[in-house]
């Protein structure tokens, strides 16, 4: 998380300079050339705060006293999942912590919180009923049936603490010492070992192995005792940047099929490369059947990891040209989404970033390359001022083409007494995707409550109402999370196919699927995967927009084992469950 005048100013401090991972930053460059917005008709749905009616009560707590420790300003991820498999979305919430000697008297220690959903986008809290309460300094979590037992399991990530907590029949039991998945060690300037602070994690079945491997992002060396002091007016302490730090190795955790996994990071190439990790995104951009990452660096250059096969990952990312910007700087990556936002076959990595840093996105080439097209695609210059966390495509009005939601907010509560054009609290914001790879900013247009502003983090997406269409979960720093339930418009007939996938083995959501619809003489890609996003996941279904089309041509279907099948599709505006074996 930069803004290039802090580093000035940070000067006032007479603190520490600038380790020596970060390249030295230019100064700030205007976005790419801008696509000219044309008339549009109104965009068809409007985006309801449900939060009140919901049930949901939670509070993100920071365990903030005055120091402003870095950690402090990151954090609250959340998830749709459906823990005790009825069919209905339910809701995790990711909960840091009170610092050791800072607890409130009579107070305990804050708890992440499990919400069961019981219809119509209301909830019950289940948390102790599940042992879903867990206490730690929590970053986000990612949702995965690792065991293959059939139900959502749940790895969180936090500030010297992960946990993997094994869901058996719709009760949470840690097993994080036991499955040997904790976070990983790295050496201060002394030699002494001190724990990873953790930010995404992800699973996929990296090897191909029939079981699903965990990925795990690490962010900065730090501890409590190493915060950096920072200030943006020569006195008070400001929250410190990143790029004052050194950044960790991602871990992997290979999944040994017994509920144990193993530490591959050396193995598979990545120890060496030390990020500072706040996105993960899967994606076979080779074809080659084996699931890359790109990893969204906050003031590191991004890594794009290709997957030689056998668990053995080379980092090319400066050659793809995904590395930096168009100006040679590593931005400050948050969230991130790979899709194929074109509808044309081809990939488009979507990395969020830092106020005067608008979002990056970059375009697949058959030369095994990144081109730079945020400018091109009208998405540059609208989110030149904000500072963007969650992000994700999905077809919201159903018309067939991809749309793109980031919730928005900064870090520094006192930013706007230095920085006029910045404000702490900021509104999401709502890109339409025309279907040419083009993007208009439609969040004036999709309901009040969408407009008002917050410290949103992250966000995650799933269709809470059942009404084929997705809502979205944004949680907030320090404050409540929001529900806001997509309802589309009076007279809107876009139709939708929804896709539950059951995979063979261990791998029973079979994740790292490719499908491959076509419909109205129109071809969509989706990748079944998890992650993407700010430190949050989304629901597993898979959602197709049809727009008029009232059939499926085709639905093609590549499992991750590299079988093949054409699915036949009857009707639409339904969930359909698609085996990989005849159950």
């Amino acid at each position: 998380m930069r803004k290039w005048v802090f580093l000035a100013l940070f000067s006032l401090a007479g603190g520490c300079s600038r380790n020596d991972e970060s390249p030295v930053p230019s100064a700030p460059q205007p976005p790419g050339p801008a696509v000219e917005p044309t008339a549009s008709s109104p965009f068809p749905c409007t985006f309801v705060d449900v939060s009140e009616s919901s049930g949901i009560r939670f509070q993100h707590v920071t365990g903030g006293y005055g120091e402003k420790f870095l950690p402090e300003t990151m954090g609250s991820g959340g998830a749709f999942l459906d823990y005790d498999g009825d069919g209905i979305l339910d809701v995790f919430l990711v909960n840091s912590c009170f610092w050791p000697g800072h607890e409130p008297p009579g107070q305990p220690q804050p708890r992440c919180a499990l919400f069961r959903g019981k219809g119509n986008c209301t909830f019950e809290d289940v948390t102790d009923a599940t042992g879903a309460g867990i206490s730690l300094y929590g970053m986000g979590c990612s949702v995965a049936d690792y065991d293959g037992d059939g139900d959502d399991d749940l790895y969180v990530t936090g500030v010297g603490k992960n946990v993997l907590l094994r869901n058996d029949g719709g009760k949470f039991s840690d097993v994080t010492e036991s499955a040997r998945a904790g976070v990983g060690l790295w050496k201060d300037p002394d030699g002494n070992l001190k724990p990873d602070w953790s930010t995404p994690s992800a699973w996929a079945d990296i090897d191909l192995d029939g079981d699903l491997d965990l990925l795990v992002g690490n962010y900065i060396e730090w501890t409590t005792a190493t915060e950096i002091f920072t200030t943006i007016d020569g006195v008070t302490k400001a929250f410190t940047t990143p790029d004052r730090y050194h950044g960790l190795p991602c871990r992997l955790h290979l999944n040994q099929g017994d509920g144990t996994f193993v530490d591959a990071t050396a193995a598979a190439g990545l120890e060496e490369y030390k990020g500072k990790t706040l996105g993960i995104g899967f994606w076979d951009f080779d074809g080659n059947g084996f699931l890359d990452m790109v990893l969204a660096n906050d003031t590191r250059p991004n890594f794009l990891f290709m997957n030689r096969g056998g668990a053995r990952f080379e980092e090319t990312g400066l050659a793809a040209g995904i590395a930096y910007d168009e100006t040679g700087r590593a931005r400050a990556g948050m969230g991130i989404d790979i899709a194929d936002y074109a509808n044309d076959g081809v990939p488009g990595v979507v990395v969020a970033n830092f106020s005067d840093e608008p979002i990056s996105l970059y375009r697949w080439q058959k030369d095994g390359t990144f081109s730079s097209e945020a400018g091109r695609a009208g998405v540059a210059l609208p989110t030149y001022n904000t500072l963007a966390f969650g992000i994700r495509f999905e077809d919201f009005d159903l018309d067939g083409n991809l749309d793109l939601f980031i919730v928005n907010g900064h870090i520094e509560p006192a930013v706007n007494m230095v920085f006029q054009n910045q404000t702490y609290l900021q509104s999401p914001q709502l890109f339409r995707g025309r279907g040419d790879g083009t993007f208009e900013d439609v969040s004036d247009g999709v309901g009040a409550g969408f407009r008002h502003p917050r410290v949103s983090r992250g966000l995650a997406l799933g269709d809470m109402d059942g009404d084929g269409d997705l809502d979205a979960l944004v949680t907030t720093r320090a404050g409540t999370p929001v529900l806001f339930r997509n309802d589309r418009s009076p007279g809107q007939h876009y139709h939708y196919l929804r896709l539950r996938l059951h995979g063979k083995g261990k791998n029973t959501k079979a994740l790292g699927t490719t499908l491959r619809l076509t419909a109205g003489g129109v071809t969509q890609t989706r990748l079944a995967r998890t992650g993407c996003s700010y430190l949050s996941e989304s629901e597993s279904i898979i959602t197709f927009g049809l727009g008029k089309a009232t059939r499926v041509e085709k639905l093609h279907v590549r499992w991750p084992t590299g079988s093949e099948k054409v699915v036949p599709v009857e009707g639409v505006d339904r969930t359909i469950d698609v085996w990989e074996a005849v159950p």
